[in-house]
């Protein structure tokens, strides 16, 4: 089972990967993980990614794929795989396909724009520990404290209204058109982000793929 999860900013795209890995038992391939695994191992591919990210420059389309491809090749990585995170755009699509880098499935997690400002504006996380709360779907015991450590809880600064809706326009223009690349070669389904319960989205994602089978 190969496959690449899409969908915006805020749509659940991580906590679906998660969930999916271990029940499916396949990895996860996050590109922001994998980056900072391979300059931490100091691979070729790695220190050349990490002149770019000392630079504060972003890291070309051909070293990503670089580091895709020495990920996949990995064992664990031989009963499949799921990307997050990657491809984000055409480029990025057209270069894994070049590379012989195919997949099974490409699900879309659709969720409105504003369901997702919302939502991403009700998160909170620890500043102490790093768990992560919201203040409707899993609010803490007691407001601003976290459960675990005592912690106080903050949004990030990327989960305000104004950032959120300024990388959703980036997906939009960037990242959504994967759906019609991905489509065009029978490989995407999509699936409603917003089902209610992270489970409910997990049991459609499965569905889907169960399906076509």
């Amino acid at each position: 089972m190969k496959m690449i999860l899409l969908g915006p900013p805020g749509a659940g795209k991580g906590t679906q990967a998660e969930v999916l890995s271990r029940e499916l038992n396949i990895p996860t391939i996050s590109t922001g993980n994998i980056l900072r695994a391979a300059v931490k191992a100091g691979t070729p591919i790695g220190l050349q990614a990490k002149s770019y990210m000392d630079a504060g420059k972003l890291v070309p389309d051909e070293v990503i794929i670089g580091i895709i491809q020495e990920r996949l090749a990995e064992p664990d990585c031989t009963g499949g795989y799921i990307l997050d995170g990657v491809p984000r755009t055409i480029a990025q699509a057209e270069a894994l396909e070049a590379h012989g880098i195919e997949f099974d499935h490409v699900i879309s997690l659709e969720i409105a724009d504003e369901a997702i400002v919302k939502r991403m504006d009700g998160r909170r996380v620890c500043t102490h520990c790093g768990t992560p709360f919201h203040v409707e779907s899993k609010p803490p015991r007691a407001e601003g404290i976290c459960d675990l450590c005592g912690g106080e809880l903050t949004e990030r600064d990327d989960d305000r209204p104004e950032t959120v809706r300024a990388r959703l326009v980036v997906y939009h223009e960037e990242t959504e058109p994967l759906k019609h690349f991905y489509e065009k070669r029978g490989k995407l389904d999509t699936v409603p982000g917003d089902l209610g319960t992270i489970e409910d989205t997990t049991r459609a994602i499965k569905q889907v793929l169960e399906a076509s089978h």
